[in-house]
């Protein structure tokens, strides 16, 4: 057999290996993924409350519904916005602070990094109810023998405590997650640099601010962009802590619409509300990308 002859065998097999090892893959993705999108897509456009046989299709009618009457859905926004915002500050503020800390040369520092990590991998139903123990229970006896005033507040049933209540949470359980990524890209920053800037007398602050931030810059996109994606969709701390209570007022998006379809068996609007909130979330993404890309061309 020629040589040609052996090269098109093998580049013939090589792509049905390739394709017999993708197809699962890509069948298992177009199952849970593309499949539910597009009937989502659909049932947005349709009267259906999950048990009827045929949903009556009434065209645009959720989404003018939206615009025009359901003031919850607006509230849920609004609280998932100031979440997403004040959750994506402190989990990168405290992460970096704590990754330029653990990255020192610190005998303990591998103990203290998976005591900071294990938060993570727990599930977060388990850490909100956890969390609930402690704010009703925990600090209650922590006053006892404390008398520290803070300790004896309504940390989960005082609509103006509670919004801070859930970001503390929220922080605290994901915050290992980005230690460890800034802290990678802390170690990736080659070691000759900090040594010339601090030979041309930079300090720790200027050093830290001049050299060691703008090399970080794509852990800091990274770290931004999942904090703010997985921020927008909190759904499970809260379901755990306060089930949108009191009054309401910490209902996010994603458990309006988990309220909206399986609660209320109003399939059609909870779809339209799903659809409306993923493009919220592109359009953000979209603009963080290319807000940092833009920072980045202008260096």
């Amino acid at each position: 057999m020629a040589g040609g002859e052996v090269n098109a065998v093998k580049s013939s097999r090589d792509r049905i290996e390739t394709v017999a090892y993708t197809l699962p893959c890509l069948a298992l993705v177009v199952l849970t993924i593309y499949l539910p999108f597009a009937l989502s897509g659909y049932y947005s456009l349709t009267k259906w409350n999950g048990i009827a046989r045929d949903p009556v299709f009434i065209g645009l009618g959720n989404f003018a519904a939206l615009l025009h009457g359901d003031g919850s859905f607006v509230r849920a926004l609004v609280f998932t916005g100031e979440y997403a915002a004040l959750s994506m500050v402190a989990l990168n503020v405290g992460a970096l602070a704590i990754a330029v800390a653990l990255a020192k040369e610190l005998k303990s520092r591998n103990v203290l990094r998976s005591l900071f990590f294990v938060p993570y991998i727990l599930s977060m139903t388990i850490v909100g109810f956890i969390w609930q123990f402690i704010f009703s229970k925990g600090f209650e006896d922590l006053y006892r023998v404390t008398g520290l005033a803070f300790l004896k507040l309504s940390w989960l049933g005082d609509v103006r405590i509670v919004f801070y209540s859930v970001v503390l949470v929220g922080v605290w359980q994901a915050v290992g997650f980005y230690v460890v990524l800034y802290i990678a890209g802390l170690q990736s920053i080659p070691t000759e640099i900090l040594e010339a800037a601090v030979v041309d007398g930079a300090n720790g602050p200027t050093k830290f601010f001049r050299v060691t931030l703008p090399m970080l810059s794509s852990s800091i996109v990274t770290c931004v962009l999942l904090s703010m994606i997985n921020s927008l969709k909190v759904f499970d701390t809260i379901l755990a802590l306060t089930k949108g209570g009191p009054a309401g007022s910490t209902y996010s998006a994603t458990l309006e619409i988990y309220r909206e379809a399986f609660q209320n068996n109003n399939y059609g609007l909870g779809s339209a509300k799903s659809l409306v909130f993923f493009l919220i979330v592109l359009t953000l993404t979209v603009f963080v990308l290319r807000a940092f890309r833009g920072r980045e061309n202008a260096r």
